[in-house]
């Protein structure tokens, strides 16, 4: 099969790889659609994420839109020709994280495309790709492959509210306007937060916040900025998603956060120590957490898409074939007018 294979920082090659083997309890998925996400472009831009350093060359890609070519013996459910949205992440299913419904903490995840585990798991930037069965979500015909392959970026948004609590009638700032901050701005409004505002040094991206429906967009370098916030909220935002990953975003929500309010860490901080005003936290009242990829949000996350309740369409930018990859890859690192870059695996590239 053709796949995408990435040899380190820059190098993504098209290759001819060998098909998976299907395992028991596995189904082989042919992918029709999948997207590039910023861990992708972490990998590309480095050659690692964070932390995960590959110990050989192996396939991106983990958002996707999929059929199902074959099944395992002991596979009852999805049926050969289901087509299907996948949760990436394998979780082993009987730690107890996994038995409590933290599902997202299993220390033995299996993530498609990452370099968590050594040697690396590879992912969809193929033709084909195998997961086990339950981690398959079958989609109604009337969603595009496109929308398909969003449900994993949204399903990072979903987490992060439901982390956070009630956000109906609060005030919202997202900080950070790349995809994981939009689709937070857009569930947070679908949640009933108002106003929902979101910060972004990029003009590009605050415009875009507002064609999704921010009741304000912020310039986090503005000097003027508190005085903006009080404007807005009076005492500041009850509730702030970090989704940036910036180290200062972080610190200026603590600025930004009224008493009693909750900062909610979504963005990739990296492996440096970064320092938080503990004392702030403490006299304030200041909740602060996390939020690391998701939980048992899926099925949820369909629903809400199928139901018309959240539109993910308006995010998906541009489309490529799996030939144009490293072109692709380019495109998306682009912050102009650019949300999400998807691979059609149908299109032909010429």
């Amino acid at each position: 099969m053709l796949a995408g294979v990435l040899h380190g920082a820059k190098d993504i090659r098209l290759e001819q790889a060998g098909m998976p083997e299907l395992r028991e309890g596995m189904v082989l998925l042919r992918v029709r659609r999948v997207g590039i996400c910023g861990s992708d472009m972490h990998y590309y831009e480095h050659g690692y994420c964070a932390a995960f350093v590959p110990t050989r060359p192996f396939i991106l890609g983990h958002e996707l839109t999929a059929d199902v070519v074959a099944v395992a013996t002991d596979v009852k459910a999805p049926f050969v020709g289901t087509r299907v949205t996948v949760n990436p992440a394998r979780n082993c299913g009987f730690c107890d994280y996994c038995k409590t419904g933290r599902i997202n903490l299993c220390r033995a995840t299996i993530m498609l495309g990452s370099a968590s585990t050594a040697p690396p798991t590879d992912g969809a930037f193929a033709e084909f790709v195998t997961v086990r069965a339950d981690q398959c979500y079958a989609l109604a015909p009337e969603l595009a492959d496109g929308i398909g392959a969003m449900l994993e970026p949204f399903t990072v948004a979903l987490h992060a509210l439901q982390r956070a609590g009630s956000v109906s009638g609060k005030k919202v700032l997202v900080t950070g306007g790349g995809p994981i901050g939009l689709l937070t701005l857009i569930t947070a409004r679908a949640f009933g937060a108002v106003p929902v505002a979101l910060s972004d040094v990029v003009g590009a991206r605050r415009q875009t916040a507002l064609s999704l429906g921010a009741d304000a967009v912020l310039n986090p370098a503005d000097p003027n900025l508190c005085e903006q916030v009080r404007e807005l909220t009076g005492d500041g935002f009850d509730f702030i998603f970090e989704a940036s990953g910036a180290p200062p975003a972080l610190r200026q929500s603590f600025r930004l956060i009224r008493r009693g309010g909750t900062i909610v860490q979504i963005g990739t901080l990296g492996t440096a120590d970064v320092p938080i005003p503990a004392n702030q936290l403490m006299a304030q009242e200041i909740r602060f957490i996390g939020s690391f990829r998701y939980g048992n949000v899926y099925g949820e996350a369909v629903r809400l898409v199928t139901s018309g309740r959240v539109n993910l369409a308006p995010l998906v930018s541009e489309v490529y074939a799996l030939r144009q990859l490293p072109a692709a890859m380019a495109r998306a690192f682009a912050k102009d007018n650019v949300i999400k870059v998807q691979i059609d695996m149908d299109a032909s590239g010429e």
